[in-house]
């Protein structure tokens, strides 16, 4: 599976590619065939965790750039 995802300014985070969505107890989401969604981040839509443009009403201000992340701490041994 080759998946993009683009964090929106201000928006959703949009997804494409070949994916699937599954809630906690790993059921999976219909998509209906769709290769491109969009997320919600800014925690107010109706039709979660999917976008329905809420961000615009409620504003939702993000400036999302590019960073390294630091790396990831080593879990403990057993």
């Amino acid at each position: 599976m080759s998946v993009k995802i683009t964090v929106n300014r201000n928006g959703s985070n949009r997804i494409e590619g070949e994916f699937t969505i599954v809630d906690p107890e790993g059921n999976e989401y219909g998509l209906a065939g769709r290769t491109i969604i969009s997320l919600c981040r800014c925690g107010h839509s109706e039709n979660k965790p999917f976008c329905d443009g809420s961000h615009k009403h409620h504003g939702f201000q993000d400036d999302p750039h590019a960073r390294e992340l630091p790396p990831p701490v080593p879990k403990p041994a057993i």
